[in-house]
């Protein structure tokens, strides 16, 4: 007898649900990130899967084949650029390969790799999600009929920025090695855009720049820090 999973995901799409079939799998750390694309897969449809890092998406790759996959640019273990290649070259083929990060001069470097498109961060509008990936599949994957076209942005749970900011302050108290600091920068940035948190946003694009220009850094990550620690007191109380 089939499961209820397999009878899902052998349903054709449909004009109000154009992912029905698919599986998505997530390459991204963020966990509000993440959280906006299971809201976006959830109401269009498609099934989905999420890894953390590229160590993590190496093991979801070893046992299934997603039909789309989405993958973060800055990851805790790497560039996201590498599995994109990797991916690319692939045989059998992903369908859908799509980059993603709140930087969009990373754009260039996204379908330089190879990907089948961009998503800039924050990645909100079911709209602006379907079409990435409903533009890249064959005519006999697409929904019969016209497609019911939503105007709808999605909103995730706040707690999921909570998780973030809690993973950024872990790493900072870990130490402040290079590496660490531009993983954080790339990471915050993305989720200060993805909140819409204008100061958090600034601070990281000022700890980002004087890092650049080899000036000190110390007191920008101390203010970074402190910012930090004063959104997870509030959160605490939403």
């Amino acid at each position: 007898m089939d499961s209820i999973e397999d009878l899902v995901l052998h349903q054709p799409a449909t004009a109000r649900r154009p992912l029905l079939g698919l599986t998505v799998l997530v390459v991204e750390d963020s966990r509000f990130a993440s959280e906006a694309i299971r809201l976006l897969c959830l109401r269009s449809g498609a099934r989905i899967r999420r890894a953390d890092s590229l160590s993590h998406a190496e093991r979801h790759l070893r046992i299934y084949r997603p039909c789309v996959m989405i993958v973060d640019v800055g990851l805790p273990d790497g560039s996201g650029l590498k599995l994109i290649q990797d991916m690319v070259n692939a045989v059998p083929r992903i369908d859908v390969i799509l980059g993603t990060s709140g930087n969009d001069a990373l754009e260039a470097e996204v379908l330089a790799a190879g990907a089948d498109g961009f998503l800039s961060k924050p990645i909100l509008s079911l709209s602006v999600f379907q079409d990435a990936i409903l533009s890249q599949l064959p005519a006999d994957r697409q929904p019969p009929g016209p497609r019911v076209v939503s105007n709808e942005l999605v909103q995730p749970d706040m707690i999921a920025f909570h998780d973030d900011l809690s993973h950024v302050a872990q790493v900072l108290d870990s130490g402040q090695e290079p590496a660490a600091i531009d993983y954080v920068t790339q990471f915050l940035g993305g989720v200060a855009r993805s909140v819409a948190d204008p100061d958090l946003g600034k601070a990281v694009d000022e700890l980002a720049r004087k890092r650049s220009n080899g000036e000190p850094i110390k007191p920008q990550i101390a203010h970074l820090a402190a910012l930090v620690q004063a959104r997870l007191a509030s959160a605490e109380f939403m």
